[in-house]
């Protein structure tokens, strides 16, 4: 494992240490998990906003796409605990 110095403004250091308290970890551990957690959400957008790019390449491509109320049927059934078929493509250009 290396070591990283990360200087702090004194605001934000004292804020750390508070919530680690109430955590009932370390500030070292703290703030190692709250790098982790950020990396993790900034990998994820990163692939979600590739995929949609993609996403939208396919559909310009072929001219099908997903009816927006048929992805929220599905989104909203999907939620609720139920197994729903996936929405079919549909053209969107004659």
């Amino acid at each position: 494992m290396s070591t990283t110095s990360l200087k702090l403004p004194e605001e934000l250091k004292t804020r750390a240490i508070a919530a680690a308290r109430l955590r009932g970890v370390t500030p070292h551990a703290f703030m190692v998990e709250a790098i982790r957690q950020t990396a993790e959400a900034t990998e994820k957008r990163a692939r979600l906003v590739a995929d949609a790019v993609a996403t939208r390449g396919r559909a310009r491509k072929t001219h099908k796409g997903y009816a927006p109320e048929d992805v929220r049927e599905y989104v909203m059934a999907r939620i609720a605990g139920k197994k729903p078929r996936k929405p079919k493509m549909k053209s969107w250009r004659s």
